[in-house]
């Protein structure tokens, strides 16, 4: 699906995404990867939803979003409450959508201007 945005003063953007692939700013990006408005994580190691440790949410955590969308692939599924543990001490909210929608909520939020993360699991 592609997405028409207004550019919100060059901030990151997603401009498409389908089967395997998620387009940020126009560029294809065909693995996981965790994107704020100002920043692009491209080497976030999480091929699939059974993968995600503590580790991977900790390293968002050093990214200071104040909400975190957690695409899960192609299925809405919730991460176990253990693994988010560091983001909700700190009072960052996270919500789980499949990666479609969490495309599309980031948008929304991010041209809010909102300091909104999504961590994007790109199923192939």
């Amino acid at each position: 699906m592609k997405l028409h945005l207004a550019d919100p003063r060059g901030a990151n953007l997603i401009t498409g995404y389908g089967d395997g692939y998620v387009m940020i700013n126009r560029r294809r990006h065909d693995q996981s990867l965790v994107l704020l408005p100002d920043a692009l994580v491209e080497d976030w190691d999480v091929p699939r939803f059974e993968d995600l440790t503590r580790a991977h949410f900790e390293r968002i955590l050093e990214l200071a979003p104040e909400i975190v969308l957690i695409g899960t692939g192609r299925a809405l599924r919730f991460p176990h409450p253990a693994l988010t543990q560091a983001l909700t001490h700190a009072r960052i909210g996270v919500e789980a959508m499949d990666t479609f929608a969490a495309c599309r909520t980031y948008n929304i939020l991010m041209a809010e201007g909102r300091r909104v993360a999504a961590a994007l699991i790109v199923e192939g």
